[in-house]
């Protein structure tokens, strides 16, 4: 039972139903395939949108039907059940997105949101350089302003959806000597094939195989001053407003995926037979599963309470940082040991919770780390 249960109408259940039919025909029977081959086919992206499932949240002037963030939870709840955490969607529709509707003038808006919407554009952001991760402060790329265009220097990696975007939200420095250094920070909106902007490799990952995350390298990159995101010197200040969503939206993501890995062991469980009994049968691993149950439980109620706080237009920074590091960390206490009770099965590649438990580890590192969402947990405490 999930406290958002009473808050999804008619509409919602009906939407669920399409998205869940969409995922059991499109994206099911096609990932071995998308694991081997290191990335999904912008073909998806284009059904996806054309099914109203990119960025539903839009104003129909844009594209969108103007849906609330409900639409989004179901989608990363059906998605859950296929396995794929390669389609990145979400990274697009509820992070990288927000940045243009929220920050970008009326032209940006009107040239690049509806293509969002019907997956014609696919974005990524790129803030991560090779010596700077989580302190954003620190990057080395830059913007000079020259002749009514922006000159971009420097490189970028562990960009998500690094190879499919077309449209990538670019972190620079147009002050390097601002004081303090963050705020020498802008946005920049960067199409595919402007000269400068170079694909670097596509790198190996421990796990989410099918998720193309790549390098960047911006190259003497001209781009026009109107391509500028918001203010200058305000990229700071826009990313840190978005970042909150961002770790909601990854605290739910890893909740549904701990859901879904417990919903594989029980049945694993319930029917895999040990000394002449179902291993759930079994004293002390029903009591592990039960323990198990109880903490995904909390996970959920959690993360309920905090989705129905933004859907209600109410921010709490401690509490999304809460949610990210301890759902995330839960996830992966919770499939390890998934895992282990699959036995040697459990470490076979065409079982899904094989899958799962290498996907499950960057959840605890991406859109902040654990230790980062720490750190402002106890600043929020006045520590």
């Amino acid at each position: 039972m999930s406290l958002l249960d009473a808050h999804y109408t008619q509409e919602h259940n009906i939407f669920r139903e399409s998205a869940k039919r969409f995922f059991e025909r499109e994206l099911s029977p096609n990932v071995e395939q998308w694991e081997k081959d290191g990335i999904v086919p912008r073909e998806l992206w284009k059904k996806f949108g054309g099914q109203g499932f990119l960025c539903p949240w839009l104003p129909e002037d844009y594209g969108g039907v103007g849906a609330d963030f409900l639409y989004s939870c179901i989608l990363m709840e059906e998605c859950a059940k296929t396995h794929c955490g390669g389609f990145f969607f979400v990274l697009h529709t509820d992070v990288v997105v927000p940045y243009i509707y929220h920050f970008g003038s009326e032209e940006q808006k009107k040239r690049y949101l509806p293509g969002c919407a019907t997956g014609d554009i696919i974005t990524a952001v790129a803030m991560t350089e090779p010596n700077a991760g989580s302190d954003l402060a620190a990057i080395r790329t830059t913007a000079v302003k020259e002749n009514g265009h922006y000159i971009l220097n420097g490189q970028k990696t562990f960009i998500s959806n690094g190879f499919l975007s077309n449209l990538v939200v670019v972190a620079a420095k147009t002050d390097t000597k601002a004081n303090p250094p963050y705020t020498g920070i802008s946005l920049f909106l960067v199409e595919d094939g402007t000269p400068g902007f170079e694909r670097g490799r596509k790198l190996e990952k421990v796990g989410l195989h099918s998720q193309d995350t790549g390098e960047m390298a911006f190259v003497d990159c001209k781009i026009p001053k109107e391509n500028l995101l918001g203010e200058e010197g305000k990229g700071f200040q826009y990313l840190m407003d978005r970042l909150m969503d961002e770790r909601i939206v990854a605290a739910m993501g890893s909740q549904v995926a701990a859901e879904e890995a417990m919903r594989l062991t029980v049945d694993f469980t319930k029917n895999r037979e040990v000394f002449g009994r179902p291993i759930s049968r079994h004293q002390y691993i029903s009591f592990e599963l039960a323990k198990l149950a109880t903490e995904v439980a909390v996970g959920r109620s959690f993360v309920d309470d905090l989705v129905l706080m933004h859907l209600n237009g109410q921010k709490d920074i401690m509490k999304a940082s809460m949610a990210k590091y301890w759902v995330t960390e839960m996830f992966n206490r919770v499939v390890a040991q998934c895992l282990q009770f699959h036995g040697g099965y459990g470490y076979m590649e065409e079982y899904p919770i094989a899958r799962m438990f290498r996907d499950a580890r960057v959840q605890t590192i991406y859109a902040g780390s654990s230790e980062i969402m720490l750190l402002i947990i106890s600043r929020c405490m006045g520590l």
